[in-house]
């Protein structure tokens, strides 16, 4: 189906120096951004970051303290909500109960008084193969058929700019990986732009082509996800969008190919370009399915990273791999993640082993060391893995 059918084209969004204030605290400060026509953007963020005021200013439903939004160029900080190019998909589907689907895809065509809304209705509805169900009523649907209808609402009306605000959250997992495959097959077809707003990391990391980690009113860091994933700059970042094992240590060499700290006099390397700093005081990370755990002292290899020896505290198996928690004097409580290639764990608790991963998977963050100290006491930014793993840690020490 063209995507012609559904938009004139999809508008690129640009947000200039927004600020948003409300009595007693500043939701958004000096938020810039870009989004390119055409795109799937998602915004990515714990609750309070403000990343669903963002959506709400971009729909014209808050009104900025400061700043400028321009849809296709066009200034649109005073648009009313309803002359926007913009149509937003909420978590709730919205749906009129005693309408069948066909009518509430049309409802707003007729309210418009755009000609032939039964048709483009039924091809909304074709787009998100639901058309064989117009004749239902929205209580005869499942959540994920109700989803979709409520897509097909949205963008039968041809908005330049779409706004999904946590719209998957009310479907169960299996549901949700399902629509969130669709929603991306779907975007690709119409050519819209669509603005996606969410908590779930999974969800951002799997539709959208650019993700915004949003911290506190800003965005903390931007790009593609597999860079942000595999080259996070921030204690945040890297502990938000999965997990991450981090170590500060001074810096004690510094070449043209790495910088390397002493972490409990061990030397820890990471490649200069995936360094954020240099000199002093530096945090190096490396995510869990990087390592490699080893019953006994790998060979020296300028190559490899190695910490050890250290205890196995607690191992869980989760179908696809297994987690492996290894305490390691000076170095803490690190997470392992390991394929289940062969039955039953590589590791069990109370054994000594050492950890090892290629320097090349090693990353160093831009904060310095008293920045990501705040992070990890800052309980309402942490991911919920990671505050698992704490309490677990915290009753096994008991």
């Amino acid at each position: 189906m063209a995507a012609s059918q559904f938009a004139d084209s999809g508008a690129d969004l640009t947000l200039v120096g927004i600020q948003k204030r409300f009595p007693g605290f500043t939701a958004i400060e000096d938020l810039n951004l870009e989004i390119p026509a055409g795109s799937f953007f998602a915004l990515l963020g714990p609750s309070g970051c403000g990343k669903t005021t963002t959506l709400r200013l971009v729909a014209g439903l808050e009104e900025p303290t400061a700043g400028r939004i321009l849809i296709g160029g066009k200034d649109v900080t005073s648009t009313k909500p309803h002359q926007r190019p913009v149509n937003t998909v909420f978590q709730s589907y919205a749906l009129f109960p005693h309408m069948t689907i066909l009518e509430n895809v049309a409802f707003g065509l007729r309210r418009r008084k755009v000609s032939d809304p039964v048709n483009r209705a039924h091809e909304a509805l074709r787009l998100v193969e639901l058309d064989h169900l117009a004749a239902r009523k929205p209580q005869q649907l499942s959540g994920g058929q109700q989803q979709r209808v409520a897509l097909a609402r949205a963008i039968v009306n041809r908005p330049a700019l779409l706004l999904l605000d946590e719209p998957l959250g009310a479907l169960d997992l299996k549901l949700r990986r399902q629509m969130q495959l669709e929603l991306k097959t779907i975007q690709e077809e119409v050519g819209l732009t669509f603005l996606h707003v969410t908590h779930d990391q999974e969800e951002a990391m799997t539709m959208a082509d650019t993700v915004a980690v949003m911290n506190k009113g800003q965005i903390e860091q931007m790009g593609a996800p597999e860079a942000l994933y595999e080259l996070p700059h921030t204690a945040f970042v890297a502990n938000f969008l999965g997990q991450s094992n981090l170590f500060t240590g001074e810096v004690v060499e510094s070449t043209s190919a790495v910088v390397a700290v002493d972490v409990a006099g061990i030397r820890v390397a990471v490649p200069v370009a995936r360094a954020q700093r240099h000199a002093g005081a530096v945090t190096v990370g490396v995510r869990p399915e990087k390592l490699a755990i080893h019953r006994d002292a790998p060979p020296a290899d300028s190559g490899t990273n190695v910490l050890g020896p250290g205890r196995v505290i607690d191992v869980s198996f989760s179908g696809v791999s297994t987690q492996y928690l290894v305490a390691i004097p000076g170095a803490g409580t690190i997470v392992v993640f390991s394929q289940n290639r062969e039955f039953g764990p590589i590791s069990h608790v109370g054994d000594d082993v050492w950890i090892s991963w290629n320097v090349e998977h090693s990353f160093g963050l831009a904060d310095v060391p008293d920045e990501v100290q705040r992070f990890a006491g800052d309980t309402d930014t942490k991911s919920i893995a990671a505050q698992r793993r704490e309490a677990l840690i915290a009753e096994l020490e008991d």
